[in-house]
């Protein structure tokens, strides 16, 4: 299990400060790209994906809500991005965006809304590294968290056991200290959080403090 956070809701004026206070506690950051077609909102490009590159040897995971994944994922792996996760719908052919994101050593996910049915990704998951589940709808961060989605990360985990496959399960939206135990009970691995972690005065015992509710919530429903 990790956390991930989100540089959505860091200070943009001292970005590299605000990942070097959690680098220590996490291996990778959140970076949402968003181009105002795909969501109604605008945030964070190549530039700043390549200057955390520079900035951090952290894993940089890219979640693109765009309209052209095909076009900006393999152009953000160039620049240093180590995982692209992307929406399905907005491609003709999303399994061969995932072989070419494969093939220049990134790791790839894919990522559902809170209406739609993991089915819908289901001949995606055994080439993919990660789903993603979203538990607000994408677009902007410090959103309430959407209890409805966690269910889908329950169905996820049941259809990775039942398939023998491998990828990873991660939530985003809304997730907190009141929030995560349920996802984590369900079956998520990765936890992005933004407001609980760049909101809080010691970000980094934040981050820990996250991860062991989750821990033991998973714990709880296995015991």
């Amino acid at each position: 299990m990790s956390i991930a956070p989100s540089i959505l809701a860091a200070d943009f004026a001292r970005l590299g400060a605000e990942v070097a206070e959690v680098a220590p506690v996490v291996p990778s950051i959140h970076v949402d790209v968003m181009d105002g077609h795909y969501v109604p909102n605008i945030t964070l490009g190549h530039p700043v994906v390549a200057s955390l590159r520079r900035a951090t040897d952290r894993q940089l995971d890219c979640h693109l809500m765009i309209t052209d994944p095909a076009v900006y994922g393999p152009q953000l792996v160039d620049l240093g991005a180590d995982s692209i996760t992307f929406h399905p719908e907005v491609e003709d052919d999303p399994l061969a965006l995932v072989h070419r994101l494969h093939e220049q050593g990134a790791r790839v996910g894919v990522a559902i809304k809170p209406a739609h049915p993991v089915s819908m990704v289901t001949e995606l998951l055994p080439h993919v590294d990660l789903l993603l589940v979203m538990t607000v709808e994408p677009g902007f961060g410090g959103q309430s968290f959407l209890a409805h989605a966690v269910p889908k990360v329950a169905e996820a985990a049941i259809w990775r056991r039942e398939h023998d496959a491998r990828f990873r399960i991660q939530v985003d939206g809304g997730i907190a200290a009141g929030t995560i135990d349920a996802p984590a009970a369900a079956g998520a691995e990765i936890f992005v959080a933004g407001s609980s972690v760049f909101g809080a005065a010691d970000r980094a015992a934040a981050c820990e403090d996250l991860l062991a509710r989750a821990r033991a919530a998973a714990w709880a429903e296995a015991t």
